[in-house]
């Protein structure tokens, strides 16, 4: 695959600000889920209006910058924060900043978000593992792109690996950790009832506004993929679910704790 020259121009950004080292594992933080970084030691931070290529923009519990540093011993680069397909209607946004990894050895990419549950098994503040996604929004990230390398496979795009992984992480950290399917909704307005009984019907397990493109572009540049969501409500109009970002920020914030202790179980295995 030929080298993108603005993932060139990102990556010089970094390196001229001291991320110069090993990259063990890259990590994508959804809403409410920032916290994590302050785990992070000897850490180098650069906001993204810094670094050409990334998202600019505001969602409150997005803090929007870059994090380097040890997290439990590990190397690890950390994106404070996602732009969305709702903020700009660019399925794409996100390219510059995954495509980036390739210039750091393409380490496996942890991606994590706050979604509605459609499963009574799996209640809010639960810990999620992504084993599949559904898109019928439309967009796709790799439309416009050239090339032969644009149709990629999508079987075991969470990969079976990294998935293996975290349950044993799980498992050896205490962490529930339930699975499903995620449906990727457009946002930024929630799921109506009727669109969660779709949903249901599809065979979804989850329902959120992003994480879906990331999968596509870091699987369209070879990066190894595994999702993780923390359910913080149920989907609308199931078990009184009536979802609002103030319940999904902060119901978030307060699962993070299960999300640092299987974090820390999974990167001392790497």
């Amino acid at each position: 695959m030929a080298v993108d020259p603005a993932f060139d121009e990102a990556a010089s950004v970094l390196i001229d600000r001291g991320i110069d080292g090993p990259i063990e594992c890259a990590l994508v933080l959804g809403t409410g889920l920032g916290s994590i970084v302050d785990d992070v030691q000897d850490a180098v931070t650069i906001p993204y209006a810094d670094i050409p290529g990334f998202p600019h923009g505001e969602v409150s519990g997005h803090a929007r910058q870059l994090c380097y540093g040890t997290l439990f011993d590990r190397k690890v680069l950390i994106y404070q924060g996602r732009a969305h397909y709702y903020e700009g209607g660019d399925s794409a946004v996100m390219r510059v900043p995954l495509g980036l990894l390739t210039a750091f050895g393409s380490p496996p990419l942890i991606l994590t978000n706050a979604a509605g549950s459609l499963s009574p098994s799996m209640g809010p503040g639960s810990l999620a593992l992504i084993t599949d996604h559904i898109n019928l929004n439309g967009p796709n990230p790799l439309v416009g792109d050239r090339g032969d390398g644009r149709f990629v496979p999508m079987v075991d795009a969470y990969d079976p690996l990294l998935r293996g992984r975290l349950k044993r992480a799980a498992a050896n950290a205490i962490v529930p950790l339930g699975e499903g399917v995620y449906m990727w909704f457009s946002g930024p307005s929630f799921e109506t009832p009727a669109e969660i009984r779709m949903a249901k019907t599809l065979g979804a397990d989850l329902v959120g506004m992003s994480t879906v493109p990331e999968v596509i572009l870091a699987r369209r540049y070879d990066l190894r993929v595994a999702g993780l969501s923390i359910v913080t409500n149920m989907g609308a109009g199931l078990h009184g679910g009536a979802p609002h970002h103030g319940e999904t920020r902060d119901v978030a914030a307060v699962a993070s704790r299960s999300l640092r202790r299987l974090l820390r179980a999974f990167l001392s295995e790497l």
